[in-house]
């Protein structure tokens, strides 16, 4: 089995880790758009033509599935994706964990990007799913950023002002963008309020890494053998996980695994 994902940056960590983690003896295909990151700033259109790129280069390796290990891109992208690369490639989605998030009943909050933040799409699963409960959408100003550069004090400074943004009464936080999964307990440290129960993150990994197993009528086996081998493309050129992806354990998990010949 080989599993292809794609994402302008180190975003996808958290979703290729799950992945890994479900299925040891999958064959990875990391795709990175170092010279186009990042995507949010970018026009809908020229966002979709970076993607297509970056998918047509792990496409080339003949994977049986592609994860859109971004939001922003499955916002903008997944329609031009699944037309260019289905029903050959099938091609899996990110989407904000709204859904259960909701299910939870009491207040939560959205942390995204401040592009996605209000925007059309993220209203449109909060109306979908989440109405009648109290949400809070907050801006992670500098946050995708900081953790795509592993920038301790930049880190900490945008999770602190987005905590700041958050209602105390808020009992879960849904984590709208890839990058935030990786520093996810520096995020419910700084939002759990003294007295309350734990807080509870939803972040998109583990049902995106469920979803590609589906796709591909596979069922999860952690204890197949740890054969699976990485493959990592920059902008379309094999290289190396970049050095800021170390930071993480997702990454560090990554690093041990075998070039794929």
């Amino acid at each position: 089995m080989k599993i292809a994902l794609m994402d302008s940056g180190i975003g996808l960590l958290a979703a290729t880790a799950a992945i890994r983690r479900l299925r040891p003896d999958a064959d990875l295909v990391l795709s990175l758009d170092p010279d186009g990151m990042p995507w949010g700033p970018r026009t809908p259109q020229d966002l979709t033509r970076r993607a297509l790129a970056v998918a047509e280069a792990a496409a080339a390796r003949r994977p049986d599935a592609l994860v859109i290990g971004c939001n922003t891109a499955t916002v903008h992208a997944l329609p031009a994706l699944r037309a260019r690369l289905e029903p050959g490639i099938p091609v899996i989605g990110t989407v904000p964990a709204i859904k259960p998030a909701a299910a939870g009943g009491g207040p939560f909050a959205i942390w995204a990007t401040p592009a996605t933040t209000g925007s059309p799409y993220q209203r449109g699963l909060i109306e979908d799913f989440a109405a009648g409960v109290a949400v809070t959408e907050v801006p992670c100003y500098g946050l995708a950023e900081a953790v795509e550069h592993a920038d301790e004090a930049a880190i900490e400074a945008a999770v602190a002002a987005a905590a700041a943004l958050t209602p105390d009464d808020v009992t879960t936080v849904v984590l709208g963008c890839t990058h935030y999964e990786l520093v996810s307990e520096r995020i419910r440290a700084a939002v759990q309020r003294p007295g309350f129960p734990p807080l509870v993150l939803h972040g998109s990994a583990g049902a995106v890494a469920a979803q590609a197993l589906r796709r591909l009528g596979a069922q999860p086996a952690p204890r197949a053998s740890e054969n699976g081998t990485l493959t990592v493309l920059l902008s379309g050129r094999e290289g190396a996980l970049p050095e800021p992806a170390l930071a993480y354990e997702e990454g560090r998990l990554l690093k041990a695994l075998s070039p794929a010949r």
